[in-house]
C-alpha cells in the first residue's frame, strides 16, 4: 500500500495531493495545523487554515502572504485528495488535518489539547487509519490539574501579591497561553494590563468573538502609575529586561506544562509557577490516541520515542516521526509578535 503521507526534506507530504502539512521549508502548497511558529512558516507560496485563526495567521505572516481558509469540518478537494480541518483545542483557530484518498484517512493532530478552553474551539476525535500525534508531554509524570484550580492559584497569587503591596507580572507564551490565562482571571480584584506583543494577538482573539475580561495596554497610563494592585501579562522574553522597571516592586510568574517539574520555577528564574499547558498529558494523550481508532501511529514533537515504545507494548503500530524540532522540549509554545492585515485567496 502506498503511504498517504511521507517525510521529506521539506517535511509532511501527501504526494497524491501535491501538498505539505505545516512544513518546514519553503513548498507551494502548505496546510497549516496552527499560527505557532514551530507550525507555520514563512516563505511558502500559498496557504490554507481553518478559520478562526485566519487573524492570528495573518498577524504572524504579515500582508503578502497568500493565506486561504476554510470552516472547520468543511471538505475541500486539492488534487483529487479530499482534505478537512477540525478542531484541536490547542490555540485559537488550531486544527487537525484530516487527508482522504482511495478509502485511506490520515489525521495530522498538530499540538492539541482535549481539556475544556474558552479560548477556543475543543478538540473532536477523528476516525482514521493513521494518526499523528504529537507528544510534548508524553510521559506519565505529566498530569494536568482542571484549569479553574489553576486559574484560582492565579488569582489568589493576585491577591496575596496586592497585599504586599506588589505588582503581579504573570508570563506565558503571547499567543494562545496569554489568552487562555486572561479568560481566568477575575477582573474585580484589579486592573489587567497587557504588554504590546500580547495586546496585538488578544485583539485578535476579540475580532473572533473570543470573550475576554477588559485589559489595558501597559502604555496606556502615565509615568507614575500605582502598579501594585495590577496584573500585567507579557511574553516570558519580557523577564530580567529594562522594560520590568516601571512596575517598580513586582513578583511575577510563569505558566507552563514545564512547571510540574522539579527546578523549571528556578531555571525560569520566577517566584511563581503555574502547571497550565496547552497539550494534552499523558492520560488525554493515551485516550485522544485510543479515540481515534488508528491502528497506525506516527509520534512527533516531544517524547515520541517513549510514547512509541509504549503503544508497541500495546500492539499498536507506531514510529518516531522526526522533525526539525526535536530538541526544543524547554520551548514550549512560540510567541508571534508583528501585527498586519490582508487579503485571501485560493490554496488550489
Amino acid at each position: 500500500m502506498t503511504e498517504l503521507l511521507r517525510l521529506n526534506d521539506c517535511g509532511l507530504y501527501c504526494e497524491a495531493g501535491d501538498f505539505y502539512i505545516d512544513p518546514w521549508k519553503p513548498v507551494d502548497r502548505a496546510i497549516v495545523t496552527h499560527a505557532h511558529s514551530d507550525h507555520l512558516r514563512w516563505g511558502m507560496k500559498r496557504y490554507l487554515v481553518a478559520a478562526p485563526g485566519f487573524g492570528v495567521a495573518r498577524i504572524r505572516l504579515g500582508t503578502e502572504a497568500d493565506i486561504a481558509t476554510v470552516e472547520y469540518g468543511e471538505t475541500v478537494t486539492v488534487n483529487g485528495v479530499r482534505v478537512s480541518l477540525h478542531p484541536a483545542g490547542h490555540i485559537l483557530g488550531s486544527a487537525q488535518i484530516r487527508v482522504e484518498h482511495h478509502g485511506q484517512v490520515a489525521v495530522v493532530s498538530g499540538d492539541y489539547k482535549t481539556a475544556p478552553d474558552a479560548t477556543c474551539a475543543p478538540y473532536e476525535p477523528i476516525k482514521c487509519h493513521l494518526f499523528v500525534t504529537e507528544s510534548t508531554f508524553g510521559l506519565p509524570i505529566y498530569r494536568w490539574a482542571p484549569e479553574t484550580e489553576v486559574f484560582e492559584q492565579i488569582n489568589t497569587w493576585w491577591r496575596a501579591n496586592q497585599a504586599a503591596g506588589k505588582a503581579s507580572l504573570l508570563m506565558g507564551y503571547a499567543l494562545g497561553k496569554a489568552q487562555r490565562a486572561l479568560s481566568g482571571l477575575d477582573p474585580s480584584i484589579g486592573p489587567i494590563f497587557l504588554h504590546g506583543a500580547v495586546e496585538s494577538l488578544t485583539n485578535a482573539y476579540r475580532k473572533q468573538g473570543v470573550a475576554l475580561p477588559e485589559t489595558q495596554s501597559v502604555f496606556s497610563v502615565e509615568k507614575g502609575f500605582d502598579w501594585s494592585k495590577a496584573i500585567i501579562i507579557a511574553p516570558p522574553s519580557a523577564n530580567g529586561t529594562p522594560w520590568l522597571r516601571r512596575f517598580g516592586d513586582h513578583s511575577n510568574a510563569f505558566m507552563s506544562g514545564w512547571m510540574a517539574i522539579r527546578g523549571a520555577r528556578r531555571r525560569r528564574s520566577v517566584d511563581r509557577g503555574f502547571v497550565l499547558s496547552d497539550h494534552v498529558d499523558w492520560p488525554s494523550l493515551l485516550g485522544a490516541i485510543d479515540a481515534t481508532g488508528a491502528e497506525r501511529v506516527w509520534v512527533t514533537h516531544g517524547y515520541s520515542t517513549a510514547v512509541v515504545r509504549y503503544l508497541e507494548e500495546k500492539g499498536l503500530e507506531a514510529k518516531v516521526l522526526p522533525t526539525h524540532w526535536e530538541g526544543e522540549q524547554d520551548a514550549g509554545e512560540e510567541v508571534a509578535t508583528e501585527a498586519s492585515e490582508g487579503a485571501i485567496s485560493p490554496l488550489a
